[in-house]
């Protein structure tokens, strides 16, 4: 699918969307078992800007992050599903454990992350405010997490 792009791929999208001075949202994460808050998060971020760009965690990344036992959907088919998304233009995979040296290399217009998440807490914040952007928080949707997702699969398992 071609909105899952190298970083390369994706800085020059970004330089052309410069240009055109349309906005572009970035936001990240792993993503793992897509539901309903990740979707109603997108769209809002989304609407934030013109172009949304997803920064994916690795499975590397993810295993170092969340355990040994994620992602429970490996990183080709997180990303395939993401791009597939209609608020997502592009996905972008890092390997690294934050986003961060991909938010200094894109330079958002928008930086955006659940509302969990206190602004001077995100990663790459004051970055994209020192070259002009915005960081924004989205309302976080209570009981809507892979996490719930996992323990009512497990549950539902030990029966």
């Amino acid at each position: 699918m071609g909105r899952v792009v190298t970083l390369q791929d994706m800085l020059r999208r970004r330089f052309v969307a410069r240009k055109r001075s349309e906005k572009v949202v970035f936001t990240n994460g792993v993503f793992d078992i897509l539901h309903r808050g990740h979707i109603e998060y997108l769209t809002a971020a989304k609407e934030l800007g013109y172009l949304l760009v997803v920064g994916l965690n690795s499975d590397e990344s993810t295993r170092r992050i969340k355990g040994a036992g994620r992602p429970i959907v490996p990183e080709e088919d997180r990303a395939f599903c993401l791009a597939a998304l209609e608020p997502v233009d592009y996905v972008v995979l890092f390997d690294t454990d934050t986003p961060l040296e991909l938010i200094q290399a894109l330079k958002p217009d928008i930086l955006v992350k659940g509302g969990d998440w206190k602004v001077e807490d995100i990663v790459g914040s004051q970055d994209v405010r020192n070259a002009g952007g915005e960081v924004r928080t989205i309302p976080y949707r209570d009981g809507c997490s892979t996490t719930n997702l996992l323990e009512k699969i497990s549950a539902s398992m030990a029966k």
